[in-house]
């Protein structure tokens, strides 16, 4: 089992973390998303990478393909919003971390203009004032699925003071 103390680690570290172009890229899409650390950008990007490398296996197996694999990943991908309706199992070696992050309750908020900015949504995500399917989410990172992404709302006092400020 395991020490429950203990979890097992959701990302790795990356192999050149003072490359240029990584610093530019993880820098880039922090702000662009509005993360609170590169952590949960590695998190994305190593869900993204898992996602990928299972699709390399089922691929690679032509002789006794596991065809019940391939439906629970392409339709697990599929209900997240990761890939399209029609995407085959060659599509999913096209995921991101981009996907990941896009489908963020937080980077929902912002794009549904509940929010000014990226960060101004995920502090109204963590103070609870976001609800999915009626019910209170404070997980910035909580993945919303296509059939939840119309139910998101945001408390209507909190939306007037947060637009008022616009004006």
């Amino acid at each position: 089992m395991g020490d429950p103390k203990q979890p097992r680690k959701k990302y790795r570290r990356p192999r050149k973390p003072w490359d240029k172009q990584y610093l530019e890229w993880s820098i880039r899409l922090v702000g662009e998303y509005g993360l609170r650390n590169k952590r949960e950008l590695l998190r994305a990007h190593h869900e993204a990478s898992r996602v990928r490398r299972l699709a390399r296996i089922l691929l690679s197996h032509t002789e006794g393909r596991d065809v019940k694999l391939e439906e629970q990943l392409l339709s697990r991908l599929k209900r997240l919003g990761i890939i399209p309706d029609d995407a085959v199992l060659d599509d999913v070696l096209d995921v991101t971390a981009e996907n990941f992050l896009r489908r963020r309750l937080q980077t929902l908020v912002y794009l549904k203009g509940y929010a000014r900015t990226p960060y101004q949504a995920r502090q109204l995500v963590v103070h609870g004032h976001v609800r999915v399917n009626g019910r209170i989410v404070k997980i910035p990172s909580y993945l919303v699925t296509v059939e939840e992404e119309n139910t998101i709302e945001v408390d209507k006092e909190i939306l007037d003071k947060v637009m008022g400020e616009q004006a």
